[in-house]
Order: structure tokens, then C-alpha cells, then sequence
């Protein structure tokens, strides 16, 4: 397979993502300190597993980690919740780890950072694929082809999917009823949209935000482009991948199937990016939603549940969120986002990618291959702080308490828009990210920003993407 090790200059070109920087670019040590081959007692044995540390529940990782020793006694499991603020600082944590030698073998990586561990850091898992097809086939028939191909770089797959999340949009149903609006139907338009917000604001008080988002990658500015027929940077798709189409998926789900993702030009000049920004601009000028706050959004759960805010998007994920505050079901709803030129929504995954570090590459596998079980996601998200990406596991007794009433709209984004696709994440994903959030703010902050933001995102974007990562 590939080279147990990277080279030095692998991970020095690495070092400049997020907080790693300062730890790899400070690093003068040897080589074989650097890479902890001088420690004795270094790698005790045990397989090794990094998530982000709020990813699961750790009595979930328990159950996980015994059953999957039930079935290899002799493989030794360790799981290590990193804690990290978001995904750009957990990839920052492992790459310093990598530096330090005390790398994982197996490790948690979202949509976000899927292409940047492919490139140098992971290993394609192709032939343990072909391998086991067999095996696999009643995996792949219960996941939806968008999300497979969002794990795959340049032909070659990298992560079996877990869990996504579609960005749609969750409704609270005492600010619907105060209104006198019905939650909308499936195809509702952008001006549908626009008009409930104002339905909304009439009838409520100083205090209160029809439309709430958060200035991030997923969820923010992003869906808004994809409904109007757009993208931050030139998409396209790579081309191989018919050995694990041909292999698992019907005609029909395999038509227009590539070997992943491209992200490469940056369009924020684009008429169609300026027009979703500009119509964003608009719901801030009229009080319909705030201006764009940075962060996770954590503190949205709290304004959301008092009917302080009315709309908001969000995933599946959001549906265990709520019930923990307190939400009954029949509190709140969820719907598609509206149709603008297209109805194409985004999202973003993840999966366990496994490091070309690693010297348990098989034991690794085996790992991801269990958990990608019914059984074992089953366990593991058992709060609905996901969505599950066996489309088998979303079922009507799953959301009883949780709610909401339209929970098949999180696994129908796929099957209902079928162009539906991640989130833009190229391996330059961090310096695109700051790029984005940095100029969406002053490009909201004021009338007539728009525009002058947007060339400047464009030429920080460019700079971007010529980093040779």
C-alpha cells in the first residue's frame, strides 16, 4: 500500500493549516524525533481512533469499542476525542500530532476536510473495496450515491460515509401559528420565503428575528448559492470511479457519477453570487434576519426554542439538539429550502479516514467496516445528534420523541434533488473558509457593500486556491 511514513516536506507544506502552524513550522528537531521513531514505547499497539471530541456520546464510543473487540479480540481499540472549537481546529490538532509521531491511524474527518487528507495524507480504500464487495454491497444499496462520491478524490474513494447533514430549514411552529402562516409546502419559492418572513415580522415584537444564520461554510451564504444556480468556486467532477459505480449502484443512481469532487476557479464575481448576496442584503435592510454572526451557532438552540427566531437552517442533527432543550415535537417542523433558479441544496458528511502513517492499515479497515453497521450506528446515534447515512435507519419510531413531524425531509434532500452536493471544500479548505466568512461579513455590514466585498473575496480566493497544498 502506500508509504507507512510522510516526508518532512509533506507535512512543513501541511503546517501553515490553522493552529498547526506555529507547532510544525517551530519544530527543529530531527526527523526521527519528529516523527516520535526514536521513543520507545511509542505505539503500544492499539489501534488508534481521533474524532472530534463532541462528535459522540462516550458511552455510544464504549459500546462501540467493546462490540467491535467482540468480533477482533485481537485488535485493541483507542479512541481519542480531540477536543476542538470546529472541524478547522480538530484537522489543526491531528496535523500536529502527525508532527509530534504520535499520529492516529484511523481519523474522524468531515466533508470539510476530506480532500485535504486524500491528497498527501490519506490512502485510497479501493482494493479493501473490491475486496470485500460482497460484504459491502447491502452498505452501499442503503446510502445514497451523493454522499459516497463526496468521500472520493481523483477516482479513488477515501471514507466510507457515517452520518450527513443537508442544510434545510427547521420552522417553529408557535411563531408559524402567531403569524397565522402553515408551515410551507415542499415547493415553495425564494419569494415564498421572503413573504412569510414579513408575515412573521408583523406580528412579532423588537426582540424578534424572522431568519437567523450563521456566518460558516455549511449553512450560511453557501445554500443561498446553490439555490440560484451557483457556487463559490467553478465545480466539477473528476473522472474515473466506474469500478466502484459499475460495482454497487444501479444505472440510474450511477448516471453522471464521477470520481469526486472538483472545486477550482473562484466565481464570487459571478452575476449569480453577487444576486444571492445582494437578496441576503435585502432581508438584513428590512429586519428579516439578522446580520451574519461567526461561530458554531451553539448559542442558536436557546433562541430558536422561545420563539425568539422563527427560521433557521439546520440539519438532522438539530432535531436531538432540540428535544434536549426542551421542544416538544409539535413545537417546530422542518422544510426544503426554496426554490430559487434551481432547488439544489448542500451538504456535508463524514466518515473515518484512514493515514498513511499508519501500520494497522488492515486492522483499520476492519474497523471502518464495522462502523459503517446498522448495528453499530444504530448505538451510536441513538440521540439523533445526526443524520444517519443508511437511509434504512431513518424511520418514523426514530423521530416519536424527538420529532419533527417531517423528518423525512433530511433524507429526501437527496433522493427528491438529486443534484444535490457538499459543500465546496477543496484541499485548500481552511484559507477558502477565512476567505469566505471574512468578506460575507463586510459584504452584510452595510448598504452597498455588496459588491466591493465580493471583488475583494475574489481576489483573496484566487490566492487561495494557487496554495500548492
Amino acid at each position: 500500500m502506500s508509504d507507512s511514513h510522510l516526508s518532512r516536506r509533506t507535512l512543513f507544506r501541511y503546517g501553515a493549516y490553522g493552529a498547526g502552524a506555529a507547532a510544525l513550522a517551530g519544530t527543529a528537531a530531527s526527523w526521527d524525533r519528529l516523527t516520535g521513531a526514536d521513543i520507545p514505547g511509542r505505539d503500544d499497539g492499539a489501534l488508534v481512533v481521533a474524532t472530534l471530541g463532541s462528535a459522540f456520546d462516550p458511552a455510544a464510543v464504549r459500546a462501540m469499542r467493546e462490540g467491535f473487540r467482540a468480533l477482533h479480540p485481537d485488535i485493541d481499540v483507542r479512541v481519542n476525542a480531540v477536543q476542538a472549537v470546529d472541524w478547522s481546529d480538530f484537522f489543526a490538532k491531528i496535523l500536529t500530532q502527525i508532527a509530534a509521531g504520535t499520529a492516529p491511524d484511523l481519523v474522524y474527518v468531515a466533508t470539510e476536510g476530506v480532500q485535504l487528507f486524500a491528497r498527501r495524507l490519506g490512502v485510497p480504500l479501493d482494493h479493501w473495496v473490491k475486496r470485500d464487495a460482497a460484504e459491502l454491497r447491502e452498505y452501499f444499496a442503503d446510502v445514497h450515491p451523493s454522499l459516497v462520491e463526496s468521500m472520493m478524490y481523483e477516482g479513488s474513494l477515501y471514507q466510507l460515509p457515517v452520518e450527513f447533514n443537508a442544510a434545510d430549514l427547521y420552522l417553529n411552529k408557535q411563531v408559524l401559528k402567531r403569524a397565522g402562516a402553515e408551515l410551507p409546502p415542499a415547493d415553495w419559492t425564494r419569494d415564498d420565503f421572503t413573504a412569510l418572513l414579513r408575515q412573521m415580522k408583523r406580528a412579532g415584537d423588537s426582540h424578534f428575528t424572522p431568519y437567523f444564520w450563521t456566518n460558516r461554510l455549511w449553512g450560511g451564504v453557501v445554500p443561498w448559492l446553490f439555490a440560484n444556480g451557483t457556487d463559490l468556486l467553478a465545480e466539477s467532477k473528476a473522472p474515473g470511479g466506474s469500478w466502484l459505480w459499475d460495482s454497487f449502484y444501479p444505472a440510474a443512481q450511477r448516471a453522471g457519477r464521477g470520481g469526486g469532487f472538483r472545486w477550482t476557479t473562484p466565481q464570487a464575481t459571478d452575476a449569480r453570487v453577487e444576486e444571492a448576496y445582494d437578496y441576503l442584503a435585502s432581508l438584513v435592510q428590512e429586519d428579516l434576519c439578522t446580520r451574519p454572526e461567526g461561530g458554531n451557532g451553539s448559542n442558536l438552540v436557546g433562541v430558536f426554542s422561545t420563539g425568539r427566531v422563527g427560521i433557521t437552517p439546520a440539519g438532522g442533527f438539530w432535531a436531538g439538539g432540540l428535544h434536549l432543550a426542551g421542544m416538544r415535537p409539535a413545537d417546530y417542523d422542518v422544510q426544503y429550502f426554496p426554490r430559487w433558479r434551481t432547488q439544489r441544496h448542500q451538504f456535508g458528511a463524514a466518515g473515518y479516514a484512514l493515514l498513511r502513517t499508519s501500520k494497522k492499515q488492515d486492522a483499520a479497515w476492519e474497523f471502518i467496516k464495522y462502523a459503517v453497521r446498522r448495528d453499530t450506528l444504530t448505538r451510536l446515534f441513538r440521540a439523533n445528534q445526526t443524520t444517519p447515512a443508511r437511509r434504512s435507519m431513518l424511520t418514523e419510531s426514530r423521530y416519536t420523541q424527538t420529532g419533527p413531524a417531517h423528518w423525512r425531509v433530511f433524507y429526501d434532500t437527496l433522493d427528491r434533488f438529486p443534484d444535490t452536493g457538499p459543500i465546496p471544500a477543496p484541499p485548500q479548505v481552511a484559507e477558502v473558509t477565512e476567505v469566505l466568512l471574512k468578506h460575507t461579513g463586510t459584504a452584510l455590514a452595510s448598504p452597498r457593500a455588496v459588491r466591493p466585498a465580493l471583488r475583494r473575496m475574489q481576489n483573496d480566493l484566487e490566492k487561495a486556491m494557487e496554495r500548492d497544498v
